[in-house]
């Protein structure tokens, strides 16, 4: 099935994951999706390419080499209160974790494999979610 929304071809979707494969199907998935993705293999990366001043939203995974996603989120935070942060993942989180993570301002969880037209709703409602907090 594919999921093609309207007038979202301007919106930046960032995704960071260490993962090849995971980045790749993200930004097949944004992109079928008529987001612009922009597809980072670190937060290191993401943070250095200048990109999050036009981005609308930043998928993310949890664990990472190098910057986790966590702190990942923390600097987002710092210079852009109003992004919205969506965390992917395929481990288990410690509520401690979970919990810091969205009283810093995460709008949602997911797991991995996740439902492609879930993500794609947390995408479009995110921006909304963030404003609510």
């Amino acid at each position: 099935m594919l999921f093609i929304m309207k007038n979202v071809a301007t919106q930046i979707v960032v995704a960071v994951d260490d993962d090849f494969r995971v980045r790749e199907s993200l930004g097949c998935l944004l992109e079928s999706a008529g987001y612009e993705p922009m597809v980072f293999s670190s937060a290191e990366e993401l943070l250095q390419s200048g990109t999050l001043t036009a981005a609308t939203c930043v998928i993310t995974d949890v664990r990472m080499p190098g910057m986790d996603g966590i702190e990942l989120q923390r600097r987002i935070k710092l210079e852009h209160p109003t992004l919205p942060v969506v965390f992917i993942t395929a481990h288990d989180i410690s509520d401690e974790i979970r919990l810091r993570a969205l009283e810093e301002g995460a709008v949602y969880f997911l797991y991995k494999p996740f439902n492609a037209v879930d993500l794609l709703e947390l995408i479009k409602a995110a921006p909304a979610k963030t404003r609510e907090t």
